[in-house]
């Protein structure tokens, strides 16, 4: 077999330092970003030169009040700021107590498997050797599930308090000019990726050593009880990505709908009363929802492959580093975006517009580059140069450079699937400017063309994640898939960062419009924001590429953990699991949908109302009443986001309990298979539209400026085409990610019991 070159002891030390490498970075990006005052008298123009051009900003430029303009700027940014932390921590209440209610749920299933005895019992795997009592995994499993909870709220509500905290700052820094503002808003996306990520690995660390104290060398149930982390982490995910996503959705399609269609205002003019709202939104949805659904999915991967780990030759042997490897590639990982970061921030500076995109590519390229070497290095240092991975009940023996190419099969596979939907959904290239070119004829055929084109951008993703899952499996089964998905979100902080980055922008832009400041500031902020956009479809497309994979090692996991040899597609169990599987996510789609709708019908009645009740509003001379579209948005989302989170949470429950293992197999495979397909066409169609409407608002070509301006037919039409894309991107596309990887992973973790008590139905009958 032949022992691993890094010894146990230095892996102990370095996961730890690399995360707490990352945390200290992220601090760092947090304080050069605080550097730029919201106070105005701080605001004085730096003499001379810096990095080859002045300082001076715009506005003494144009005679406007400087004073004024950093007042109604701070004055917006604490709207925002209060609206969101008020939305998060209600939501936060609401799940709390869904949080504790489910944790004593995970004890009572877990507890129950051997009737809650303490003695110890024969390992599930090797029966020859005994494990620690059915009871330990119970309370050890609840703690997990509280660990993984814990940490992915923290994570979303730091997320959106750094995005609140910048997108002021942004706006202010836009006026000495576009690199400047690039560089804020990077940065603020920096610090949620970094410290996002480790905390993930830091807390996963510090619970594998705790629970080791007590586990000692029951290696097999001391990881199957972290699976909860990843079970606590998704579980989160899925309330904050569906009530945010109504949230943003709601107040988007109301602001849009009466202010740029009715009454034809600009976007983000601050008489529409729905604005704050609005940019609340983007916060709670695209920020907080975002950065809890890749921590859920970083979570998962770990502890899917941890768990084949735990019954290979790494756990059986006591092979502490080679066990650890999926750690070690995260910590890799925070090591590789740090030096990608410094090439947006540092090393290369933006002096005009169109550097923006290639910018935000170039930091997917480089850290992909960067990440394939660190990969080859963990692992040709970490694991011994043959060992043997767990394949549905034999041992496969494979060899260190396998498992790197499974790792790096995953990268790549992400890199392909980012670039292929930025293709589908940047208007640079044809196919966004074939759907704005629809819009000549109206919405219809708006509609029509944006929906081909989302089912179009399905192809290619599809042949990735199969590529990569064919690869990966023929070279180290189960255990092969999960460390293709670890690939794929080993750069997780710089996919972040560039993630964050398009709703800091978006928020930036916002407030230029508010505060009345001058429109080549906002034009600087459209520019970053179009950008965001496309990148956070590329963030999208990897957050679902990465689900796949994820779901499918999960899947592998439990088909292992349930003793079920062959999943076999032709029994009766097995076929009507897999047609119920494949119908969720279309019932799933159905409720987000409907909600966003519902909700979107009060804010819109709200709006005219105070359009055509409030004197002096669309003369500017009173101010719209913001609070209510705030609470209109909150009350709906709350309420909404329980019926699709309960949908999902009970649906292994119920059908492990009554139908049983076989039937819970074909459920899992079957939401996997469909739920892919709905998530990237939905994204993708959305995001086209979007930026279909931008590239007829933005006139930048011959082609563009024959189908605007702004408030032409074209233009309105592209206009509805948004709206209906709206909650496709943004609710019911990324929240269907988290319905296939967190099925799959409930269904893990309650795979004891299951398969001890499941099919309840079936021993009736």
């Amino acid at each position: 077999m032949g022992a691993a070159i890094l010894s146990d002891l230095l892996t102990e030390i370095l996961i730890p330092v690399a995360a707490v490498v990352g945390i200290v970075f992220s601090l760092v990006q947090w304080m050069l970003v605080s550097k730029v005052k919201l106070s105005a008298e701080r605001q004085q123009p730096a003499s001379g030169n810096k990095n080859g051009y002045s300082d001076y900003l715009i506005e003494e430029e144009e005679g406007l009040n400087d004073h004024n303009v950093v007042v109604k700027c701070a004055d917006i940014q604490s709207a925002i700021s209060e609206g969101a932390t008020s939305f998060l921590f209600t939501e936060y209440q609401y799940v709390g107590v869904f949080m504790v209610a489910f944790a004593i749920l995970i004890f009572l299933f877990l507890g129950s498997v051997e009737g809650f005895s303490t003695k110890s019992q024969p390992c599930t795997y090797s029966k020859d050797k005994t494990c620690k009592p059915a009871l330990a995994n119970a309370i050890f499993s609840t703690v997990s599930f509280l660990l993984g909870a814990i940490t992915s709220v923290v994570s979303g509500f730091l997320g959106m308090k750094i995005a609140t905290y910048a997108n002021a700052r942004t706006t202010l820094e836009a006026r000495k000019g576009v690199g400047k503002a690039f560089i804020t808003a990077f940065r603020s996306g920096a610090v949620m990726g970094f410290s996002l990520a480790a905390n993930g690995l830091l807390v996963l660390y510090v619970a594998i050593n705790l629970f080791k104290l007590y586990y000692g060398e029951d290696w097999e149930g001391l990881f199957e009880a972290i699976t909860g982390y990843g079970l606590g982490g998704s579980s989160m995910a899925l309330f904050g990505r569906v009530g945010g996503g109504i949230y943003t959705k709601a107040a988007d399609v109301g602001a849009d709908l009466v202010g740029k269609v009715e009454r034809n205002i600009p976007e983000d003019d601050p008489r529409n009363p729905a604005v704050i709202a609005d940019n609340v939104g983007d916060n709670v949805g695209d920020i907080a929802g975002m950065g809890s659904d890749l921590f859920g999915s970083y979570a998962e991967s770990s502890c899917a492959a941890l768990v084949v780990a735990s019954i290979s030759s790494f756990g059986i042997n006591h092979d502490l580093t080679a066990m650890l490897y999926p750690l070690l590639i995260s910590s890799v990982g925070i090591i590789v975006c740090l030096i990608t970061t410094l090439f947006a921030t540092d090393f290369f500076e933006i002096k005009a517009v169109k550097e923006i995109e290639p910018a935000l590519k170039r930091q997917l390229v480089i850290s992909t580059a960067l990440m394939t070497v660190g990969i080859g290095i963990v692992s040709w240092m970490a694991l011994p140069s043959t060992f043997t991975i767990f394949n549905f009940g034999v041992q496969k023996t494979v060899t260190n450079w396998e498992l790197f190419f499974c790792v790096a099969i995953g990268l790549w596979a992400g890199l392909v699937i980012g670039f292929v939907t930025e293709y589908y959904t940047s208007n640079a290239y044809s196919p966004v400017q074939d759907v704005a070119d629809s819009c000549r004829t109206g919405a219809a055929t708006n509609v029509i063309f944006g929906l081909a084109l989302g089912y179009k951008s399905v192809i290619i993703p599809i042949f990735a994640i199969a590529i990569s899952i064919f690869v990966s499996f023929s070279f180290a089964a189960m255990y092969g898939i999960a460390v293709a998905a670890l690939g794929m979100l080993s750069t997780i902080a710089t996919g972040l960062a560039i993630d964050a980055y398009g709703p800091i922008s978006d928020n930036a832009g916002g407030i230029a419009e508010m505060a009345g400041m001058s429109h080549r500031i906002r034009e600087r902020t459209d520019a970053l924001d179009a950008a965001g956009n496309t990148t956070a479809a590329i963030g999208k497309g990897f957050a679902i590429g990465s689900a796949a994979l994820v779901s499918l090692a999960l899947f592998g996991a439990f088909v292992s953990r349930a003793s079920i040899s062959t999943v076999d597609v032709l029994t009766p169990k097995v076929f009507i699991g897999l047609i119920v599987g494949a119908m969720l996510p279309y019932w799933f789609s159905a409720m987000t949908m409907k909600s966003v709708g519902s909700a979107a019908l009060k804010m819109v009645e709200e709006v005219r109302r105070q359009f055509n009740t409030i004197p002096g509003l669309m003369e500017g001379s009173t101010k719209p009443d913001y609070a209510t579209c705030v609470k209109i948005s909150t009350d709906a989302s709350i309420k909404e986001m329980i019926p699709p989170g309960a949908l999902v949470m009970l649906t292994p429950l119920i059908v492990g309990t009554f139908f049983g293992v076989e039937t819970l197999s074909g459920v899992l495979a079957g939401s996997l298979v469909s739920g892919v397909q709905i998530a990237i066409s939905a994204s993708n169609t959305g995001g086209a539209w979007d930026n279909a409407k931008k590239y007829i608002e933005a006139g930048a070509s011959e082609h563009a400026r024959t189908l605007g301006p702004k408030g032409s037919d074209a233009h309105k039409a592209a206009v509805i085409g948004d709206t209906i894309g709206d909650p496709l991107k943004d609710t019911s596309g990324p929240s269907l990610n988290i319905l296939i990887k967190l099925m799959a992973v409930e269904s893990l973790v309650f795979a004891p019991f299951f398969a001890t008590h499941g099919g309840l139905l079936f021993k009736i009958f």
